[in-house]
């Protein structure tokens, strides 16, 4: 089984990378972060979906990384 030793060598690169790709989700991250906070501040009011916008954008930031981090691109 000395092949398993390289797809162990490939998974572990991967997931070495996606650290890094996901710093390249900063913006969205902090707006997200942002609007989470002023709607949990003293007057604030957390409702279902009021920061979908922004979490979509992470999400979709997220999944960029994942994809790239999958294909072994940079």
């Amino acid at each position: 089984m000395s092949g398993n030793g390289a797809v162990w060598g490939r998974v572990r690169g991967r997931l070495r990378a996606f650290p890094g790709r996901l710093a390249a989700c900063g913006a969205e991250a902090a707006a997200y972060g942002r609007c989470v906070q002023a709607s949990t501040a003293p007057g604030g009011r957390l409702a279902k979906d009021l920061c979908a916008p922004e979490f979509e954008a992470l999400r979709r930031c997220f999944a960029a990384a994942a994809k790239k981090t999958l294909r072994g691109g940079l």
